[in-house]
């Protein structure tokens, strides 16, 4: 089995935030821990140095590349873990830096189409707003033949004559027709 962890599922923007923010706590943190494992090296190695000191005034008695080894694995032993951790935050960080990329690259498509949809709904207005004269100036004509046609077309026939209010009469020349009496 991998020692590596799985990748984490793909997060939303506040949670990508708050994991960006957590990181950077845990960086500064890993920072101030390397910090104090300076100090502590800076410590050991003046500890080291005394001892290489002691050690060739009291050459018979002590053996400088023994002390030399000790300290070394002392020294790997307590920050190994902290770079490799450093190392694995660093990973993770790069990953969630590529996450953000991505998704700002779609928020940018998603921005570009939306754009480009209102500038040709804009078009479409425009367009529009050029041929409403013309559907002002049909809608009047309309209203104008309608005017003289329909009273025409409905007189046409006895019942519609009759909707009217008229009298449906044939004339002395065998011609039907729709005609209004005054009363």
């Amino acid at each position: 089995m991998s020692d590596t962890p799985a990748s984490p599922a793909p997060l939303s923007d506040d949670d990508l935030r708050e994991t960006l923010d957590l990181l950077a706590t845990a960086v500064a943190s890993i920072s101030d821990r390397v910090d104090d494992q300076t100090r502590v090296l800076d410590r050991v190695n003046k500890t080291a140095t005394e001892a290489r000191s002691a050690a060739f005034a009291a050459q018979k008695q002590t053996d400088p590349e023994h002390y030399g080894e000790i300290v070394g694995a002392t020294i790997n032993g307590k920050i190994g873990d902290t770079l490799t951790r450093v190392g694995q935050m660093a990973g993770d960080l790069l990953r969630a830096s590529n996450h953000t990329q991505e998704v700002l690259r779609k928020a940018e498509d998603a921005r570009s189409d939306t754009m480009r949809q209102l500038w040709e709904r804009e078009q479409k207005l425009e367009r529009f707003k050029s041929r409403l004269p013309w559907f002002g100036l049909g809608a009047v004509v309309l209203t104008l033949v309608l005017t003289v046609t329909l009273p025409r077309f409905l007189a046409s026939n006895a019942s519609m004559c009759a909707v009217l209010g008229a009298s449906w009469t044939t004339t002395t020349t065998g011609v039907d027709a729709c005609v209004f009496y005054q009363r």
